[in-house]
C-alpha cells in the first residue's frame, strides 16, 4: 500500500526528531532550539548530515568535523520509528468502502495511534536509559488523544467506543495506582500516569484489546524479571517497567481481539 510506504518513510523523519526528544527532554532542555549539534565539538549539524539513516551511513558513524563517534542508537531509533509507523499504518489506514465521515474518522484514529507509536519509542528508550517516564511526554498525551478520539467518535457516532476508552483509562490507571500505593517504590508514578494513556487507547479498540494489552504488560515484565534473577542480577536489580507496559499495550492494539478470541475458543467459550 502506498499509504504504508509513505507513512513508513515519514516515520524515519519523525525518528530523527525523536532522537532530539530522547536526548533533551530528560535534561529539561528545549526540543526546538538550539539546532542539533555534535555532542563532542559543538558544531551545528548541517542539513545534509541530518538525513535519516543515510547521513549516519555516509559519515560512517562519525562527526564530520571532529570524527567523534555517533551512537548507533540514532539510526536504530529512526529505523524503528519508520517500521513502527508502517505497521500502524497497515493496521489503521481506512480500507474502502467507507463514507466521507468514516474516512475522516479513520484518519483521525490513525493519527492518534501514530502519535502513540512515536511517544512509545521515546518513552521506552528514556526509561531504559534514565529510569524515567517524563511528564513532558506523558501528560500532553492525555489531551491530545482525548481530543482526537472525541472528534473521531463525533464524526461517526462511536460514543460507545469513546465510553469504553474512558473506562479503560480509569481502570488501567486505577490498577497501577493501587499497586503503587500498596507497595511504595515498586511501581513508579510515571508508570501510573502512562497506564491511563494506555488504557484509553486500548479501551477505544474494545474490551478484548484492553484485557490482552493490560495482562501482556505484566506477563512480559514478569518474564524479564525472572530472567534477570536467573541471570544472577539479584532481587535488587532495577527493572524499567515502562517498555514492557508499552510492549504489552501494542500487543493489545495490534492483535488483542484475535488473541482474546483464540484464548476463549481454547476453553470453549467462544464459537469457532
Amino acid at each position: 500500500m502506498a499509504a504504508v510506504a509513505a507513512l513508513g518513510t515519514f516515520g524515519l523523519v519523525i525518528g530523527s526528531f525523536l532522537n532530539v526528544v530522547i536526548y533533551r527532554v530528560p535534561l529539561g532542555r528545549s526540543i526546538v532550539s538550539p539546532a542539533s549539534a555534535c555532542g563532542s565539538c559543538g558544531h551545528e549539524i548541517r542539513a545534509y548530515d541530518n538525513i535519516p539513516l543515510v547521513s549516519w551511513v555516509l559519515l560512517r558513524g562519525k562527526c564530520r568535523d571532529c570524527a567523534a563517534p555517533i551512537s548507533v542508537r540514532y539510526p536504530l531509533v529512526e529505523l524503528a520509528v519508520g517500521v513502527f509507523f508502517a505497521v500502524v499504518a497497515f493496521r489503521f489506514v481506512p480500507v474502502p468502502p467507507f463514507s466521507g465521515l468514516e474516512l475522516a474518522s479513520g484518519i483521525i484514529v490513525l493519527v492518534a495511534f501514530l502519535y502513540f507509536a512515536a511517544i512509545s519509542l521515546a518513552l521506552a528508550v528514556i526509561d531504559v536509559e534514565k529510569r524515567r517516564l517524563p511528564n513532558a511526554i506523558v501528560l500532553p498525551a492525555y489531551p491530545v488523544i482525548a481530543v482526537l478520539l472525541t472528534v473521531a467518535a463525533a464524526l461517526t457516532g462511536a460514543w460507545t467506543a469513546l465510553l469504553v476508552a474512558l473506562l479503560g483509562g480509569v481502570i488501567v490507571g486505577g490498577v497501577y495506582l493501587a499497586l503503587a500505593l500498596a507497595r511504595p517504590g515498586a511501581m513508579g508514578l510515571g508508570d501510573v500516569k502512562l497506564a491511563g494513556v494506555i488504557g484509553i487507547l486500548l479501551g477505544w479498540l474494545g474490551w478484548e484489546a484492553l484485557a490482552v494489552g493490560a495482562i501482556a504488560a505484566f506477563l512480559l515484565g514478569g518474564i524479564v524479571g525472572v530472567g534477570m534473577l536467573v541471570a544472577g542480577r539479584g532481587r535488587k536489580a532495577s527493572l524499567a517497567f515502562g517498555p514492557w507496559m508499552l510492549a504489552g499495550a501494542w500487543i493489545g492494539i495490534l492483535a488483542g481481539q484475535p488473541i482474546a478470541h483464540s484464548y476463549l475458543q481454547l476453553f470453549g467459550v467462544a464459537g469457532s
